[in-house]
């Protein structure tokens, strides 16, 4: 009998890869991720009142694909010039 495809996906296994300030930097990275076919989504943060941060979001995905989005993210920023910081970290997802 054949598994079915998504049987060996973890879920809730997410990590957050980068975080990002510049919005320019974050569509380069979006239609490479995409281009690859590595799901990812977005978490935007609310700033706080001390934060000087403003339009900051944070790239997630699964831990399965850490290493393929990483190496994209990397190659994206190396080719165009930009800085992100790399978070490396689970997920705080707020819908669990």
């Amino acid at each position: 009998m054949q598994q079915p495809l998504y049987t060996g996906v973890t879920v809730n296994n997410e990590i957050e890869l980068c975080e990002i300030s510049n919005m320019e930097c974050k569509q380069h990275i979006e239609k490479a991720l995409l281009r690859e076919r590595i799901s990812y989504y977005i978490r935007w943060p609310k700033p706080s009142i001390f934060s000087r941060k403003k339009n900051v979001c944070i790239i997630c995905v699964n831990d399965s694909s850490r290493e393929s989005a990483e190496n994209v993210v990397r190659a994206v920023c190396d080719e165009k010039g930009f800085a992100v910081k790399f978070l490396l970290k689970k997920a705080q997802n707020s819908y669990l």
